[in-house]
């Protein structure tokens, strides 16, 4: 596909062209991966070559770093960027055996004494670091972090949802489990989280019973605009920049997610028709207003376009 016809052309066909120009080799490993051209024959080879692109971000320690997640920039190993590279293991069907096991001591290693990942750590002496990514909302990061729902509970959802066993995940659900009850005026991020945690968690009972409380509070408090043809006016959550906000589909990724229940069929359909529509004239989706520098911008746009693309044909949408 070359010239003007890239505009005109299916949103598969525009983002396959977005991310063989923009993407790291990760991203397009993943589109490749997840948008095979031929079908699915091929799927154990195009996973090794994830697999492959992902452990050039992989630290000694056993995490990772190297901006893989992009707004965290600098090489050293933090859990944002570990929870990151689950995620894509995840989405491959690798997350067992050694692997797994590499990640869990790291974990370990990183976690506070609440038994939880903080969502930064300090970076080693001399080392580039990002300092003004931290939570909540955003501020600089303190001498001893503390443990956050926003690293923890993505981490614990996901191995659980894996039937992964190991030590560390013992006390970090306790911390999860008491972080998601305790929440009266969550922010947004930490809503994603729980999410991500009650979605994988073994006790369908209580993670249930759970979701439907945050639900009734996401409701509540505006955390999502539940019309975006009229969201401009939509107050901003503390520390977001002007004209973020959060729809149904970050919530909800997948029809089967737990979040899924609080929003009606014409809510969700909304929603989806906006993220459809977001799509730019490259053939990318937008990285958001929260990106620190233009190089972080460039590379979240070929991940939020993987993501976009998921989450549409998730939800049947036809892609081309």
């Amino acid at each position: 596909m070359a010239g003007t016809g890239v505009s005109t052309a299916s949103p598969l066909a525009r983002a396959e062209h977005f991310v063989w120009l923009t993407a790291r080799v990760l991203e397009q490993r993943r589109f490749a991966y997840h948008f095979p051209d031929g079908g699915d024959e091929d799927r154990a080879e195009d996973a090794d070559a994830v697999e492959t692109a992902l452990s050039a971000y992989r630290n000694e320690d056993g995490g990772y770093g190297h901006a893989l997640a992009p707004d965290l920039r600098g090489p050293a190993s933090q859990p944002l960027h570990t929870a990151h590279a689950l995620r894509v293991l995840d989405s491959v069907g690798r997350c067992a055996g050694p692997r797994i096991e590499r990640i869990c001591r790291y974990l370990t290693a990183a976690s506070t004494s609440q038994g939880a990942l903080p969502a930064l750590r300090p970076s080693p002496h001399g080392r580039p670091f990002t300092p003004f990514v931290s939570f909540p909302p955003f501020t600089p990061l303190p001498d001893r972090p503390t443990g956050a729902l926003i690293a923890t509970g993505p981490v614990v959802g996901l191995l659980h949802r894996n039937d992964v066993w190991h030590a560390w995940l013992f006390r970090a659900t306790d911390f999860c489990w008491a972080s998601v009850d305790a929440m009266e005026t969550p922010h947004p991020y930490e809503v994603l989280a729980a999410v991500a945690f009650l979605d994988g968690v073994p006790d369908r009972a209580r993670a249930e019973a759970a979701a439907d409380r945050i639900g009734r509070l996401v409701r509540a408090l505006g955390l999502a605009v539940l019309d975006p043809e009229h969201g401009a006016g939509h107050p901003v959550p503390p520390g977001y920049a002007p004209g973020e906000h959060h729809f149904a589909y970050d919530y909800a990724r997948v029809p089967g997610s737990l979040a899924r229940r609080w929003f009606t069929d014409e809510e969700m359909e909304r929603s989806l028709d906006h993220l459809a529509a977001r799509q730019e004239e490259d053939g990318g989706w937008p990285a958001g207003p929260r990106t620190r520098s233009p190089g972080a911008a460039l590379e979240w746009r070929p991940v939020v376009t993987v993501e976009a693309l998921r989450t549409l044909r998730a939800y049947g949408r036809p892609l081309g």
